[in-house]
């Protein structure tokens, strides 16, 4: 069947996007002679139609974090960028968690559209995924601040309290899902579609239930983009009032992916007390401004840890995270401890909000589902308040 012809702003965009990639290609990194995308240190590159004109998104991983070298590369692609004809404005998100890959990582049979292998035809623009009315993007601006373990527990209390609830795991180098959940097997492949996985009352999918557990998973941008989309795109979800999305640490091609290919309702933010932590909120904050998606709110997580004698050891720092949501404009949603038991839960498949309701943790998290759903303006059943 023949393609519907595309919309003037889609041919504009296309155009543009191929003129910034050419941009880009001509930017070399005077440290290892490579242009800045051969040399991995642009992660992800958008370009966005909006009422004052095209804005162009650019995401960096610099290596060693802010400095002189670093702070020129990325003014200079500032620079190159907004000279572009037809890009009236530029967003630069920075992030320093890795050093540009030095070897090229293997290609998955099904090649960069296809990388899951399922046989389905990506969607190129943004569109809805059928049935579902929400999908929240659960973001941290670096890793081990918990962002994986909440996203699990908020799907959990979303269904107990009566919605229908999905969870993506949508990191694809490190997926966490199937033992949060305690999934195991492999996902069913049903007509065309690969077909959600249940626990707890919730539907899931993640790339650790689509290979096995030995098989590491290392993939560069176009892989990670086209696999990203599969998990929305290729995944029976059914009726969903709302879906989880657990994207991976800082910002790159799955974060792109996910904010360029399908509607997201909104995002909230987890972090610790560390300022290190903080400095990331602050990028994944701009990244999702500049993608026109809400920050529903920032969490503070593992704020202190209860010593035997009732006590509070804050181990991280305290109260940066709510000076941060204050100077970003942002809700501070709730704060929550360093908890033990919570991770004993999770290493067993149990998400904490079952395993310990009665807890003030749980009481915590159901307060933040709580003010998601208001945000949303969603009530259990399916309808909207």
């Amino acid at each position: 069947m023949q393609e519907p012809p595309k919309s003037p702003d889609e041919a504009q965009k296309r155009a543009l996007e191929t003129r910034l990639r050419a941009a880009l290609s001509g930017i070399i990194d005077p440290r290892t002679g490579k242009d800045v995308l051969t040399g991995g240190l642009v992660t992800g590159h958008a370009v966005r139609m909006t009422d004052t004109g095209a804005k162009a998104t650019i995401t960096l991983e610099l290596p060693g974090g802010p400095g002189q070298q670093n702070d020129r590369l990325s003014a200079e692609i500032e620079e190159v960028v907004r000279g572009i004809d037809g890009i009236a404005d530029v967003s630069i998100v920075q992030t320093s968690h890795r050093a540009a890959p030095k070897s090229p990582a293997p290609k998955p049979a099904g090649g960069h559209s296809n990388p899951l292998g399922l046989g389905g035809k990506t969607a190129e623009e943004e569109r809805p995924i059928p049935g579902v009315k929400h999908v929240i993007a659960i973001a941290s601006g670096k890793g081990g601040v918990g962002k994986s373990t909440l996203a699990a527990n908020l799907a959990a209390a979303f269904a107990q309290a009566g919605f229908r609830t999905g969870i993506v795991d949508a990191d694809i180098s490190g997926p966490s899902l199937p033992v949060l959940f305690g999934l195991k097997g492999r996902g069913e492949f049903r007509d065309g579609k690969i077909q959600p996985m249940e626990a707890h009352g919730v539907k899931a999918m993640s790339i650790g239930l689509l290979v096995s557990e030995e098989k590491a998973v290392a993939w560069r941008g176009p892989m990670v983009m086209g696999a990203v989309r599969q998990l929305f795109t290729d995944v029976h979800w059914g009726d969903l009032d709302i879906l989880f999305v657990d994207t991976p640490p800082g910002t790159g091609d799955a974060h792109l992916t996910l904010l360029q290919k399908i509607p997201v309702s909104g995002a909230v933010i987890i972090s610790t007390p560390q300022e290190m932590a903080l400095a990331d909120v602050r990028r994944g904050a701009a990244l999702f401004t500049s993608m026109d998606t809400p920050v529903l709110g920032i969490v503070e997580n593992m704020a202190w840890l209860t010593l035997p004698d009732g006590s509070r050891q804050k181990l991280f720092g305290e109260g940066g995270v709510a000076r941060t949501a204050e100077a970003l404009g942002l809700d501070m949603l709730a704060t929550l401890p360093l908890e033990p038991a919570i991770a004993t839960a999770s290493d067993a498949g149990r998400p904490y909000v079952l395993e310990a309701p009665h807890s003030d943790s749980a009481g915590v998290i159901r307060d933040i589902a709580v003010q998601i759903a208001a945000k949303l303006a969603l009530v259990p059943g399916g309808g909207d308040a």
